[in-house]
């Protein structure tokens, strides 16, 4: 039994026990959200960690991604970048190796993160096929299935399988046109075979056997969104509603069979397309979770597209998005380093907080606390309720002030201490005929 199937059984499993006490909310609510698909559970059957939940009415989590490239290929890097983001509250990694041993470089982080861990069978498939004969357009149908379940096998908890870029898809972006074109790595690969062998996508062919698959090890299907743009100037365009029609489709499919679905968003988006975006997600795929990648608001900022994409996330996380992948400052430009990998993540945390904050998940709580802290001067409060406690607490320690209680910033003219000395702790009757 999936969860998804557990639930609509009225059945409340561990995981979504877990899942209400981490979120502070009722038992009966996850159980109610996961029945209708609303909220999905990634915990593959085969691996053993601590739940977690995607979905309307919950904090929006962040994913960060990891993984080699055909130009640096170390393992051990890899897996510090996962224990980075790990540490610096990702709520969950995707493995998109690219180079190297793809099997082992995923079992490794599977066997080293406590956190629910994501891939792209297609990428093995492709670039396995690439090695052995030169080209994805010889991939072979066979090898993807059989790469699917072996990566679910091996307990991968969600998966983006590439099952919209079909023929019909193609046709619409073929007339449609694009500055930047496709930009999908996944959908590229699918997108040479179906022209090269003129032949029907595959994964959507055979959509029902990779649903079996996924039933049988529990994975949430991360249903990739393909024909995502690129460039700001191919945002929101027929090509991408035609995919979302399609994905919409395979949504259902899915919950008939009882497979836990989210749907991957848009990358490349200005401000004002994001509610527009989210609402026709929503709208056509069933209320299923919405995974969005970035996004990016702009494409002007190679170096700082972290910021960028915190600003999309903050957007999008009030809109109604549910999970934002990571974007470092090598985004466009290279490999992101350990550095970059903790530097998207907080980026992307902090835009999802703003956004939990704006939609009501949250009601600023923590920042209230903050602004105790800074009115009494309490540092060390400070540093503990930071998204980062440590860069906090090393900023400060960088440029020791000569006046303990204030920074260098202001020094003796600290404002919050003058006037806590002369307002606050003031004995004046200058206000009693007020």
């Amino acid at each position: 039994m999936t969860q998804l199937e557990d639930a609509r059984n009225n059945i409340l499993t561990d995981e979504m026990k877990a899942v209400a006490r981490k979120e502070n909310v009722s038992e009966d609510f996850i159980l109610k959200s996961v029945a209708e698909g609303k909220i999905v559970i990634p915990s593959n059957k085969n691996r053993n960690i601590e739940a977690s939940a995607i979905g309307a009415g919950l904090r929006t989590k962040v994913n960060a991604t990891i993984g080699t490239s055909t130009d640096i290929i170390n393992f051990d890097e890899e897996e510090l970048k996962a224990q980075i983001a790990i540490d610096n509250g990702a709520d969950c990694l995707m493995e998109l190796s690219i180079g190297g041993d793809l099997d082992e470089i995923r079992r490794r982080i599977l066997k080293m993160s406590p956190l629910p861990v994501g891939s792209v069978p297609i990428y093995q498939v492709a670039i396995e096929t690439i090695r052995n004969e030169g080209s994805a357009i010889y991939m072979d149908e066979e090898t993807m299935f059989k790469t699917i379940e072996k990566q679910a096998k091996d307990g991968i908890d969600f998966m983006a399988i590439h099952c919209s870029v079909n023929i019909e898809t193609l046709a619409r972006l073929k007339r449609q046109g694009r500055k930047a074109g496709l930009v999908s790595r996944g959908g590229a690969f699918i997108s040479s075979w179906i022209v090269e062998n003129e032949r029907e996508n595959p994964l959507y062919k055979n959509y029902d056997y990779i649903l079996e698959i996924a039933k049988e090890h529990d994975v949430v299907m991360s249903l990739a969104n393909a024909m995502r743009a690129g460039a700001i100037a191919d945002s929101t365009d027929r090509a991408q509603v035609q995919e979302l029609i399609i994905l919409g489709e395979l949504v259902d499919k899915a919950r008939e069979a009882g497979v836990q679905t989210m749907i991957e968003g848009p990358g490349h988006i200005p401000l004002n397309e994001i509610p527009t975006n989210i609402m026709l997600e929503k709208k056509m795929c069933s209320n299923a979770p919405f995974y969005m990648l970035g996004p990016i608001v702009c494409d002007v900022a190679p170096g700082y597209d972290h910021i960028v994409s915190s600003i999309g996330a903050a957007a999008s996380a009030k809109a109604g998005a549910d999970f934002i992948c990571y974007v470092t400052p090598a985004e466009h430009l290279a490999l992101p380093s350990p550095q970059d990998v903790k530097d998207g993540v907080i980026a992307t945390r902090i835009g999802a907080y703003a956004g939990d904050m704006a939609k009501g998940v949250h009601n600023g709580e923590k920042d209230l606390q903050m602004a105790n802290a800074r009115k009494s001067l309490d540092w060390e409060a400070q540093y503990d309720l930071a998204i980062c406690p440590a860069d906090a607490r090393a900023k400060r320690e960088a440029r020791p002030p000569e006046d303990s209680d204030a920074c260098t910033m202001c020094g003796n003219f600290c404002a919050v201490k003058i006037v806590n000395e002369w307002l606050d702790e003031s004995e004046t009757n200058v206000f009693d005929a007020v």
